[in-house]
């Protein structure tokens, strides 16, 4: 089996480790503390190998195509915002359920969207460069976004105990990212190094959602009534971000392949990222976490959709149609 594959398959590896959690979690309750105490290490280790992934040290290359950028930019963090606003309006006035959709649908994602870029004709390398922009960005203004949205969700519940936690769990991986990419790109022979750690993102969210399953069965059983609310808007969002994507890319005139990389960027979220901020919540906000971990299966299988949808919606003309992607965004 290639990565490629895998990546294609992973929504049904997560379920079933969310299945064996469950099961596992439920005949021995006892453990439920330990798989807790795992998930911690586990959740670092994974956003380190996905954090690698990703060129941080070359931020400035990500401006080089501005139109491009433009696109992105203006829909990830300007345009989807006003979008999930409107969406959460929909929802029950419940302060968990909102938070953890608006926490998981705020942020793009800086890990798949590439994989999808990949398998659905998408320019590749235009992707890898507009990561850390969307990365760097997500993090400076998924504050302000929550400040803006969800200020009555958050007061009284949210204070230094449960901020630094996550910015450690989350600085951690992103230093060490940055320190590997400095040293991998001492040596081009290091790069194979890399290449080998890009299959184990798949792995070990698949050891994260058993672990939160396991450790947390009260909650993901108590949360399951959830499932028809958000349900609608998580798919909403996706057949939205399509749409988005397609206008913008029709407004700033982007070729074809440009336009696919658009749809995946917009309609892929970072749950990675803000996982760690749900699940230091205090006690009773646990339905947070396992909110975006929904959201996250419901994405894989829309991407599914996508890379059937997108393609039609963003056709290549006849000239460019013969040309490999790779050789088109070089």
């Amino acid at each position: 089996m290639d990565r490629l594959t895998l990546e294609r398959h992973q929504v049904w590896i997560y379920l079933v480790a969310i299945g064996l959690g469950l099961a596992i979690g439920s005949a021995v309750p006892a453990a439920g503390p330990a798989f807790a105490k795992l998930l911690w290490p586990a959740l670092v280790t994974l956003l380190y190998v996905t954090f690698v992934q990703v060129p941080l040290l070359h931020l400035a290359e990500a401006f080089r195509d501005h139109r491009f950028v433009a696109a992105v930019l203006t829909g990830n963090f300007i345009l989807l915002p006003l979008l999930v606003w409107g969406l959460v309006q929909f929802l029950p006035h419940d302060p968990v359920l909102r938070l953890g959709v608006l926490l998981v649908l705020l942020v793009p994602c800086t890990d798949w969207f590439i994989t999808f870029s990949q398998l659905g004709r998408g320019d590749v390398p235009r992707a890898i460069a507009v990561t850390p922009a969307n990365l760097f960005l997500q993090l400076l203004l998924l504050p302000l976004y929550l400040w803006l949205m969800a200020r009555a969700e958050l007061a009284g519940n949210l204070g230094l105990e449960q901020v630094w936690p996550t910015l450690f769990i989350v600085g951690l991986p992103l230093a060490l990212a940055a320190l590997t990419e400095r040293w991998v790109e001492a040596r081009p022979a290091r790069t194979a190094w890399r290449e080998r750690l890009a299959w184990w993102p798949v792995p070990l969210l698949a050891v994260v959602v058993f672990l939160i399953a396991a450790a947390q069965v009260g909650a993901v059983m108590g949360a399951l009534h959830l499932t028809p609310v958000v349900l609608p808007v998580f798919v909403g969002f996706l057949l939205a971000a399509l749409g988005m994507a397609w206008a913008t890319a029709r407004v700033a005139r982007l070729p074809a392949a440009q336009g696919r990389t658009l749809a995946y960027s917009l309609g892929t979220r970072n749950s990675f990222v803000v996982l760690p901020f749900a699940l230091t919540l205090p006690a009773g906000w646990e339905a947070a976490a396992v909110v975006i971990v929904l959201q996250s299966l419901v994405e894989l299988l829309g991407m599914l959709a996508y890379l059937a949808w997108v393609p039609r919606l963003f056709p290549s003309d006849g000239a460019r149609a013969a040309v490999p992607v790779a050789e088109r965004s070089g």
